[in-house]
Protein backbone atom coordinates (compact mmCIF):
# COMPACT_ATOMS: atom_id res chain seq x y z
CA UNK A 1 0.00 0.00 0.00
CA UNK A 2 1.31 3.44 -0.83
CA UNK A 3 2.18 5.69 2.07
CA UNK A 4 0.21 8.66 0.74
CA UNK A 5 -3.19 7.00 1.02
CA UNK A 6 -5.77 8.58 3.28
CA UNK A 7 -7.28 7.06 6.36
CA UNK A 8 -10.59 6.77 4.50
CA UNK A 9 -8.92 4.62 1.85
CA UNK A 10 -7.30 2.44 4.52
CA UNK A 11 -10.64 2.00 6.27
CA UNK A 12 -12.36 1.16 2.97
CA UNK A 13 -9.66 -1.40 2.17
CA UNK A 14 -10.15 -3.03 5.56
CA UNK A 15 -13.91 -3.17 4.97
CA UNK A 16 -13.26 -5.00 1.70
CA UNK A 17 -12.35 -8.06 3.78
CA UNK A 18 -15.89 -8.29 5.09
CA UNK A 19 -17.39 -8.54 1.62
CA UNK A 20 -18.23 -11.98 0.25
CA UNK A 21 -16.05 -12.86 -2.70
CA UNK A 22 -13.20 -14.88 -4.07
CA UNK A 23 -9.88 -14.41 -5.85
CA UNK A 24 -8.81 -15.61 -9.29
CA UNK A 25 -5.10 -15.90 -9.99
CA UNK A 26 -3.28 -16.68 -13.24
CA UNK A 27 -1.57 -20.03 -13.75
CA UNK A 28 2.15 -19.27 -14.16
CA UNK A 29 2.76 -22.51 -16.06
CA UNK A 30 0.23 -21.62 -18.75
CA UNK A 31 1.33 -17.98 -18.85
CA UNK A 32 4.94 -18.94 -19.59
CA UNK A 33 4.27 -21.85 -21.95
CA UNK A 34 3.62 -21.94 -25.68
CA UNK A 35 0.03 -20.81 -25.28
CA UNK A 36 1.15 -17.81 -23.21
CA UNK A 37 -0.07 -15.41 -25.86
CA UNK A 38 -3.58 -16.88 -25.85
CA UNK A 39 -3.84 -17.29 -22.07
CA UNK A 40 -5.36 -14.00 -20.91
CA UNK A 41 -6.48 -14.74 -17.36
CA UNK A 42 -5.10 -12.22 -14.87
CA UNK A 43 -5.40 -11.21 -11.23
CA UNK A 44 -8.99 -10.57 -10.18
CA UNK A 45 -11.20 -10.25 -7.11
CA UNK A 46 -14.85 -11.15 -7.62
CA UNK A 47 -17.32 -9.81 -5.08
CA UNK A 48 -20.66 -11.60 -5.00
CA UNK A 49 -24.04 -9.98 -4.40
CA UNK A 50 -27.71 -10.93 -4.46
CA UNK A 51 -29.18 -7.66 -5.69
CA UNK A 52 -28.29 -4.57 -7.65
CA UNK A 53 -28.46 -2.51 -4.45
CA UNK A 54 -25.66 -4.66 -2.99
CA UNK A 55 -23.65 -4.22 -6.19
CA UNK A 56 -24.01 -0.45 -5.86
CA UNK A 57 -22.73 -0.56 -2.29
CA UNK A 58 -19.81 -2.78 -3.32
CA UNK A 59 -18.91 -0.47 -6.22
CA UNK A 60 -18.91 2.55 -3.88
CA UNK A 61 -16.69 0.76 -1.35
CA UNK A 62 -14.28 -0.43 -4.05
CA UNK A 63 -14.02 3.10 -5.43
CA UNK A 64 -13.46 4.49 -1.91
CA UNK A 65 -10.64 1.96 -1.47
CA UNK A 66 -8.92 3.40 -4.53
CA UNK A 67 -9.69 0.71 -7.11
CA UNK A 68 -11.63 0.89 -10.35
CA UNK A 69 -14.60 -1.50 -10.39
CA UNK A 70 -15.29 -3.17 -13.73
CA UNK A 71 -18.70 -3.86 -15.23
CA UNK A 72 -20.75 -6.27 -13.08
CA UNK A 73 -22.15 -9.46 -14.63
CA UNK A 74 -24.40 -12.38 -13.78
CA UNK A 75 -22.98 -15.80 -13.01
CA UNK A 76 -25.45 -18.44 -11.96
CA UNK A 77 -27.93 -16.81 -9.60
CA UNK A 78 -25.51 -14.16 -8.37
CA UNK A 79 -24.32 -10.77 -9.44
CA UNK A 80 -20.54 -10.55 -9.66
CA UNK A 81 -18.54 -7.33 -9.29
CA UNK A 82 -15.02 -7.89 -10.65
CA UNK A 83 -12.04 -5.77 -9.67
CA UNK A 84 -8.94 -6.41 -11.78
CA UNK A 85 -5.29 -6.14 -10.79
CA UNK A 86 -2.77 -7.64 -8.44
CA UNK A 87 -3.02 -4.64 -6.08
CA UNK A 88 -6.74 -5.27 -5.59
CA UNK A 89 -6.10 -8.96 -4.91
CA UNK A 90 -3.37 -8.17 -2.38
CA UNK A 91 -5.53 -5.58 -0.61
CA UNK A 92 -8.48 -8.00 -0.43
CA UNK A 93 -6.35 -10.88 0.89
CA UNK A 94 -4.66 -8.61 3.45
CA UNK A 95 -8.07 -7.37 4.63
CA UNK A 96 -9.33 -10.97 4.94
CA UNK A 97 -6.24 -11.98 6.94
CA UNK A 98 -6.56 -9.05 9.32
CA UNK A 99 -10.27 -9.80 9.79
CA UNK A 100 -9.55 -13.46 10.56
CA UNK A 101 -6.74 -12.48 12.94
CA UNK A 102 -9.06 -10.10 14.77
CA UNK A 103 -11.76 -12.78 15.07
CA UNK A 104 -9.19 -15.27 16.37
CA UNK A 105 -7.98 -12.73 18.93
CA UNK A 106 -11.54 -12.11 20.10
CA UNK A 107 -12.13 -15.85 20.46
CA UNK A 108 -8.84 -16.18 22.37
CA UNK A 109 -9.79 -13.30 24.68
CA UNK A 110 -13.09 -15.00 25.47
CA UNK A 111 -11.33 -18.21 26.40
CA UNK A 112 -8.89 -16.38 28.64
CA UNK A 113 -11.66 -14.30 30.23
CA UNK A 114 -13.43 -17.39 31.52
CA UNK A 115 -16.39 -17.21 29.17
CA UNK A 116 -17.08 -20.78 28.08
CA UNK A 117 -17.25 -21.42 24.39
CA UNK A 118 -20.20 -23.47 23.27
CA UNK A 119 -19.27 -26.72 21.60
CA UNK A 120 -21.20 -29.70 20.43
CA UNK A 121 -21.49 -32.31 23.14
CA UNK A 122 -23.19 -35.06 21.17
CA UNK A 123 -20.33 -37.57 21.22
CA UNK A 124 -19.83 -37.08 24.96
CA UNK A 125 -23.53 -37.33 25.74
CA UNK A 126 -23.90 -40.45 23.57
CA UNK A 127 -20.91 -42.04 25.28
CA UNK A 128 -22.31 -41.09 28.70
CA UNK A 129 -25.68 -42.58 27.79
CA UNK A 130 -23.99 -45.78 26.63
CA UNK A 131 -22.03 -46.02 29.90
CA UNK A 132 -25.21 -45.41 31.91
CA UNK A 133 -27.02 -48.14 29.96
CA UNK A 134 -24.14 -50.57 30.58
CA UNK A 135 -24.17 -49.77 34.31
CA UNK A 136 -27.96 -50.22 34.47
CA UNK A 137 -27.69 -53.56 32.67
CA UNK A 138 -24.93 -54.71 35.06
CA UNK A 139 -27.03 -53.69 38.09
CA UNK A 140 -30.06 -55.50 36.68
CA UNK A 141 -27.96 -58.62 36.06
CA UNK A 142 -26.64 -58.52 39.64
CA UNK A 143 -30.15 -58.08 41.01
CA UNK A 144 -31.41 -61.00 38.92
CA UNK A 145 -28.52 -63.19 40.12
CA UNK A 146 -29.29 -62.28 43.76
CA UNK A 147 -32.98 -63.02 43.24
CA UNK A 148 -32.14 -66.40 41.70
CA UNK A 149 -29.77 -67.18 44.56
CA UNK A 150 -32.42 -66.22 47.13
CA UNK A 151 -34.98 -68.43 45.38
CA UNK A 152 -32.58 -71.40 45.39
CA UNK A 153 -31.77 -70.84 49.05
CA UNK A 154 -35.46 -70.70 49.95
CA UNK A 155 -36.23 -73.88 47.99
CA UNK A 156 -33.38 -75.82 49.66
CA UNK A 157 -34.52 -74.62 53.08
CA UNK A 158 -38.07 -75.88 52.42
CA UNK A 159 -36.79 -79.24 51.27
CA UNK A 160 -34.94 -79.81 54.56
Amino acid sequence: MPRDETSAQRAARLRLGRLPGYVRQPDPARRGGEDGRTYKKGWEVRFTARSEAEITEIRELVAAAGFAPARPFFKGHQLIQPVYGIAAVQAYLAARESLEAAETAVRGDRRNAGIPEQTRREPDSVAAAARAAEQAAALAARAAARAAQATRTTQTARER
